[in-house]
């Protein structure tokens, strides 16, 4: 059996691959040479990614679990669960993207915060918010827990 305190102190979160960055430029025209007129470089985006990696002290043993959220946009996805007190995350994809939300203080339920957004789970239900959003815009997603997953 693995222990998750080990586990997760070598390596807590691997987000994406190892860093890179690339970038392609045009060959630069011989002095002689007239630039056309009608010609236009092909530009190559640079590809940027990152890996993190997080090591937490527990005062107790490590958990993470998984949820699969329904979401009433027609939306499903994952959400991660580290719980390593006195920390608590909730990792999730918002806008294509993944955050690391951490707990904040609520009245009931689960309420964490990433920049500017806010997932609150409440027993089976869970809403994401837009903290920029006016108070009684509708929320991005409310969710209802599909399956835990181990």
């Amino acid at each position: 059996m693995i222990d998750l305190r080990s586990l997760f102190l070598g390596s807590i979160l691997m987000l994406s691959g190892s860093a890179a960055f690339a970038q392609e430029t045009p060959p630069t025209p011989e002095p002689s040479e007239a630039p056309a007129a009608t010609s236009t470089p092909d530009v190559v985006a640079p590809t940027v990614s990152a890996s993190l990696t997080l090591t937490l002290d527990a005062s107790s043993d490590i958990e993470r679990r998984t949820t699969v959220y329904q979401c009433n946009n027609g939306e499903g996805f994952r959400v991660s669960y580290v719980n390593a007190a006195p920390n608590f995350l909730a990792i999730l994809p918002v806008e294509g993207q993944t955050y690391i939300f951490v707990t904040a203080v609520s009245g009931s339920g689960a309420r964490y915060v990433s920049g500017p957004y806010e997932w609150w789970d409440n027993g089976d239900e869970a809403t994401l918010r837009d903290l920029r959003a006016a108070e009684d815009e509708a929320p991005i997603a409310t969710c209802l827990a599909a399956s835990p997953t181990p």
